[in-house]
């Protein structure tokens, strides 16, 4: 090999490594990116969804395409950030670790529990909604909680959602039926397995609306109410944070807010008129 050939090796190879060099420097970067600037860079905000959760969420099972008030309220976030959203199937038990291992950007309707502000971080309140309890047909509409805290009364709920917090904290004496997620814990109030099920307030309307086969809605005492928000990765970049914030607090101050829920009620064939006064949004 002469001078001029084992010049051009020597370059080639140096020009090989500096590619690889900052292609590892590029992916460090990324991998070390806050959320906000991976979505910019990606244009892409990856958001956990849930089949059949109106008026949340719903997913067209012909066409597969999903719709609901959290999609619209994902659609509008997506558009300021000039992104477009990834839909990512989940469960309310399962988004937060979906959060944690990095799969989604964004869960809807998160609780803020002291126990999830350890590992996830939020916005300030989409809405502030009641808990509610959907019973058996046949079964005595409970008028307080005291009323189903009983070892004789059979409880679903979906492992690992609020719901599960909230009947294991108010009725502790009653027969606590555990499920997967919230459709096979309604099933088993529909079939009789269950004498009622222990659900937020917006989500119970629609369910009722769905299902004939079930009982009524009942409003138990104490009115227990929680803040529902975004959920997102804890991060010490607090840029994406505290935009879903003031998006948050900007189009529930607005009324917007309001508007993409009764939307999301319509889909089922709900008005404002068939929500309880005690539903607010």
């Amino acid at each position: 090999m002469n001078r001029r050939d084992a010049l051009t090796v020597a370059l080639a190879g140096a020009a090989i490594a500096a590619g690889a060099s900052r292609d590892k420097a590029n992916a460090q970067a990324a991998a070390g990116a806050s959320t906000l600037d991976r979505i910019k860079r990606t244009g892409v905000l990856r958001v956990a969804v849930i089949v059949g959760q109106e008026p949340y969420f719903h997913k067209d099972l012909v066409s597969g395409q999903w719709s609901g008030a959290c999609i619209d309220m994902a659609n509008d976030i997506a558009s300021k950030l000039s992104a477009k959203v990834e839909v990512v199937e989940s469960t309310w038990g399962n988004q937060i670790l979906d959060l944690q291992g990095d799969k989604v950007d964004l869960a809807f309707a998160v609780n803020p529990t002291p126990e999830r502000a350890l590992v996830i971080d939020f916005s300030t309140p989409i809405l502030v909604h009641s808990f509610t309890v959907i019973t058996k047909k046949g079964f005595a509409k409970p008028q307080t909680w005291a009323e189903i805290n009983k070892p004789e009364v059979k409880i679903a709920i979906d492992i690992g959602s609020t719901h599960d917090m909230i009947a294991r904290r108010y009725c502790p004496k009653a027969t606590i039926l555990g499920f997967k997620n919230r459709d096979e814990a309604i099933l088993a109030v529909a079939t009789g397995r269950a004498d009622c099920n222990v659900s937020l307030a917006v989500l119970a309307v629609s369910t009722l609306k769905k299902n004939p086969n079930l009982g009524e809605l009942a409003i138990p005492r104490p009115l227990l109410t929680l803040p529902t928000n975004m959920g997102i990765r804890a991060e010490t970049d607090r840029r994406y944070k505290d935009f879903l914030s003031a998006w948050a607090d900007y189009n529930r101050s607005l009324g917007q807010t309001r508007e993409w829920m009764l939307k999301g009620f319509e889909a089922v064939g709900l008005s404002p008129d068939d929500i309880p006064a005690e539903v607010q949004f």
